[in-house]
């Protein structure tokens, strides 16, 4: 089997992934769908736009801690099942008010934030549940897989999205059927996970209740130096840079003037440049620390320059190189969190890390949503750009802080020990 795929000969995996894709294709579409509805609701603009992603996402600001803490306490395999249930659910509901074209913003924002407490529980427990399924050797190259499948999702779902969407008539009940789609294809990963052969998955003995298990996550990643770097890096990028959802549907619609197609088709362009940094990522057995650094300069650089670009055309021919950078990114500082941590403590430091790269975005959209509509939709990307390389140069200071801390702490043990002999 070639090294990109290697992970597949896993048969857990494989029923994994082929879930994952269906699910994948599905949430892209509503993100999209969920973007259109919102900005054509009356009297709406990128603020309202700015405040639904903040609150979809605030769920995992608040309680991905605990939700870590649940990962590493019971079956991640049954908690994914419960957690795919609920992020069905609420978008069910949004599509059918859609589609009746009763919906109201203060409906989506409701729904977004339940959504987003869907997110928060499910999201370190799917991202634990890998290492489970594969063992260490396949546990980076099984990281890239999840990330290529979720990058071709997302150049299938935009697309499908603002086709459908503008076929049928481009209001806000167009978005509803959209929305709807992505409800149904929540079962593809409830039946899959059902499918598994328990037998086969490497789970980590389940820990009882205890006080404290929390506080042990935070105290464990604080003493993790890379961590710490991978933290404060993730967390500029996407508090102000991954703000794609703001950021796209404004230049879209108020720098070029397009339409729905138009908006979806630059998601999926993007997409292209991240489906090849996944390839390219998976073939990795071992990730550099100097890779997450270089993708994080680089990712804020491609922003400012998008932000600067003339065109429409220029601009969706450049967005793949903005997914290359962010993907690289992200990947790389997943890898990395995953490979480093204990295996007990795995759900609680992939929620810590999640908290931080998508919990900053309630603080962070609302700002990029503000930006958009009293300075222009191109500051939100030169701003955002701006402040991910401020964020990079910072976590390397801190890195060097912390690393220096921990060399002169083992030196003075070891003075110690010497002088006690």
């Amino acid at each position: 089997m070639s090294p990109t795929f290697r992970a597949l000969r896993n048969p857990n995996y494989r029923l994994y992934l082929a879930g994952s894709v269906v699910s994948n294709t599905g949430t892209w579409m509503q993100r999209v769908a969920q973007d259109w509805l919102v900005l054509h609701l009356p009297g709406n603009s990128g603020t309202e736009l700015g405040i639904t992603t903040g609150l979809q996402f605030l769920p995992i600001l608040l309680l991905s801690p605990y939700a870590g803490v649940i990962a590493d306490r019971f079956p991640k395999r049954r908690l994914m099942q419960l957690t795919q249930a609920t992020m069905a659910f609420t978008s069910l509901l949004l599509g059918l008010i859609a589609v009746l074209g009763v919906a109201q913003t203060w409906h989506v924002y409701v729904l977004a934030l339940l959504f987003g407490v869907g997110a928060a529980f499910d999201t370190p427990a799917r991202q634990a549940f890998v290492s489970e399924m594969v063992g260490p050797d396949d546990l980076t190259n099984a990281v890239g897989l999840n990330s290529a499948s979720f990058n071709a999702a997302r150049i299938v779902g935009p697309a499908v999205a603002g086709l459908m969407i503008g076929a049928l008539g481009g209001g806000p009940e167009a978005t509803g059927w959209v929305i709807l789609i992505n409800a149904f294809s929540y079962l593809a990963v409830i039946w899959q996970l059902e499918r598994m052969d328990v037998t086969l998955l490497q789970s980590p003995k389940r820990r009882p209740r205890e006080p404290g298990m929390l506080v042990e996550g935070v105290r464990y990643v604080r003493s993790q130096p890379k961590m710490i770097l991978i933290l404060v890096i993730v967390f500029f990028a996407g508090t102000f840079g991954m703000n794609f959802q703001i950021t796209s549907a404004l230049m879209a619609t108020e720098v070029f003037g397009k339409g729905a197609g138009e908006f979806g088709l630059l998601g999926s362009a993007m997409a292209v440049g991240s489906l090849t940094a996944a390839l390219l990522n998976a073939r990795r057995t071992r990730i550099r620390l100097r890779l997450v650094i270089v993708a994080g300069v680089a990712f804020g650089l491609a922003e400012i320059v998008a932000g600067l670009l003339p065109t429409y055309l220029t601009f969706a021919l450049f967005a793949p190189v903005i997914g290359f950078f962010a993907l690289t990114m992200l990947n790389s500082a997943n890898a990395t969190m995953q490979t480093e941590s204990d295996p007990a403590l795995r759900g609680r430091v992939m929620a810590l890390y999640f908290t931080v790269v998508m919990g900053g975005t309630p603080l962070g959209a609302p700002v990029i949503g503000w930006i958009g509509q009293h300075l222009g939709a191109r500051w939100t990307l030169v701003v955002g750009g701006a402040l991910c390389v401020v964020g990079v140069l910072l976590a390397v200071a801190i890195y060097e802080r912390l690393r220096r801390g921990s060399d002169a702490g083992i030196e003075a043990r070891d003075d110690a020990v010497l002088a006690l002999r």
